[in-house]
């Protein structure tokens, strides 16, 4: 196809194209000619669009024209706005497997009693409630200065995990359950080593019900305590710092040893998005995923509210009619809690969002599924329900990213990777997180915290199969021990957030 120079048309039947650099006004494209200045990753016309028309990007409906505009003009929020518009969902025409790969590739990883592997090795300090939050960070405090993993040089750290929530709630409806599969999958993390459980005792999540006269973890190395049983704070920190030694002395044996790439389970996440997400990180990130698919592995995308209008590109994708049926159950859900919390679907973009070229949900969500790649959709989970199937699947989740990949390591994540247009800095303990950059500019400006650049795929022409590829070289590095930019800076520390629902009392 032949493209004006610094305008890129993804579709036939697109009826505006991309701009791959700031444009002025009048400035000459071989065609169209632009009537207003245009910023890089916005639109512009590319045919005329009568008010109330659609308007075609991917192929695909980004909404309605609110005015006549004119070839030429910049496309955005003055101008378009969403629309009613029916989707054929299809369920299940379009789910051809994958074929297996001939490579073996394997990770140097932790293997865990109950058969999962660990990209990393961790002792987790996790909270049932607020309210237990600042001893577990005393804990974790008086661990380092005190030197107590000093000799234990198999273990990564130790992490705490505080939250804003555990009491003050319902303790049957969804709310808790989400809540409770949250805290299981996390006290359960093959990325974990070890975890000290701390209540506070009173509180709506127990953690007898957590507990619950069951193994949580098959190797034995969960220890659990309340701050109203050992006698307040000081006590408290006194016998957690004792299981600690006990559980870093279990932890330390952890020996990493090879494993097949099919043990990977990886969190695709984006935020900050702009225009090229669409472009080049994600369809990149696609790619990525469908090799791990083809390896065996298991990839999880999520962010309900951020798939809304693509979601008929999902469900024809499904392995069957019933699993389409479970997604489109999750958006009918979501229609229904917008509405009673006097919210709306088209919540998004953000305002970042539409400074990097973004303006309707239907738009950022099109760009947003190019993550998924083209594997069938195997299964459709709740959000912290553990992963139990192979290949790529997707869990429900606000578009809030720290609560997503909150619940996508519940779910079993040991790999997040998270592209951004506007540069998120984020990171997850326990599960390292690799930050890909949608495009060039960004990357150059917050080198510091991006491991991989796919701005190039526009200014270098490089193929996304190529780039697919290094970032599937990259997870295999990653799981194996190397460091991404937000571990070595440090983050992780604060950006476990369950997802709250319900009422607050």
């Amino acid at each position: 196809m032949n493209q004006p120079p610094r305008l890129l048309t993804l579709h036939p039947q697109d009826n505006v194209a991309i701009a791959l650099g700031d444009i002025a006004p009048g400035e000459t494209q071989g065609a169209p000619r632009l009537l207003q200045p245009v910023g890089q990753g916005h639109k512009v016309a590319t045919a005329p669009i009568r008010a109330g028309e659609n308007v075609l990007r991917y192929g695909q409906i980004i909404g309605q024209a609110r005015a006549d505009i004119a070839v030429g003009e910049h496309v955005h929020v003055h101008n378009l706005g969403m629309g009613e518009h029916s989707r054929d969902y299809a369920h299940a025409s379009e789910n051809a497997p994958l074929a297996p790969s001939s490579e073996d590739r394997s990770f140097m990883g932790y293997h865990r009693a109950d058969g999962r592997v660990g990209t990393r090795n961790y002792i987790g300090i996790l909270t049932s409630v607020n309210c237990s939050g600042s001893v577990a960070r005393f804990i974790a405090e008086a661990a380092e200065t005190s030197g107590l993993l000093d000799g234990h040089d198999n273990i990564d750290g130790i992490v705490p995990i505080t939250h804003g929530t555990g009491c003050g709630m319902s303790g049957e409806n969804e709310g808790y359950a989400t809540l409770f599969r949250t805290l299981s999958g996390y006290a359960q993390h093959p990325n974990f080593g070890g975890i000290l459980l701390i209540g506070l005792g009173c509180e709506v999540m127990q953690i007898s019900d957590l507990v619950g006269g069951r193994p949580i973890r098959a190797d034995g190395t969960l220890r659990y305590m309340t701050i109203q049983h050992e006698g307040g704070t000081r006590r408290t920190i006194e016998k957690g710092l004792e299981e600690l030694r006990g559980i870093a002395t279990l932890a330390n044996k952890a020996r990493r040893a090879p494993a097949p790439v099919s043990h990977l389970t990886v969190g695709m996440q984006c935020g900050g998005s702009d225009g090229y997400s669409g472009i080049t990180a994600n369809p990149a990130l696609g790619m990525a995923s469908d090799l791990l698919v083809r390896h065996g592995g298991t990839t999880i995308l999520s962010e309900t509210s951020e798939i809304y209008g693509a979601e008929h590109l999902l469900t024809r994708r499904a392995a069957s009619v019933e699993v389409g049926e479970k997604l489109i159950d999750r958006i009918r859900w979501w229609e229904d809690y917008t509405a009673r919390n006097h919210g709306e679907m088209d919540n998004n973009p953000s305002p970042g969002n539409k400074r990097g070229g973004l303006t309707t949900i239907l738009e950022k969500s099109l760009g947003a599924v190019a993550k998924s790649g083209s594997a069938p959709l195997t299964e459709v989970y709740l959000f912290g329900e553990k992963i139990d199937k192979r290949g790529f699947v997707f869990m429900d989740s606000p578009g809030f990213d720290p609560c997503s990949v909150t619940g996508q390591i519940a779910s079993g994540a040991n790999l997040i990777v998270f592209t951004t247009g506007r540069g998120s800095v984020s990171g997850y303990m326990p599960t390292p997180c690799i930050k890909i950059a949608t495009n060039s500019d960004m990357y150059r400006r917050m080198s510091e915290d991006m491991d991989i650049n796919c701005g190039d795929i526009v200014s270098d022409g490089v193929g996304l199969d190529e780039k697919g590829r290094e970032i599937f070289e990259m997870l295999i590095r990653t799981a194996s021990g190397e460091r991404t930019r937000s571990e070595t800076l440090g983050f992780g520390g604060v950006e476990f957030v369950p997802w709250q629902i319900g009422a607050v009392m």
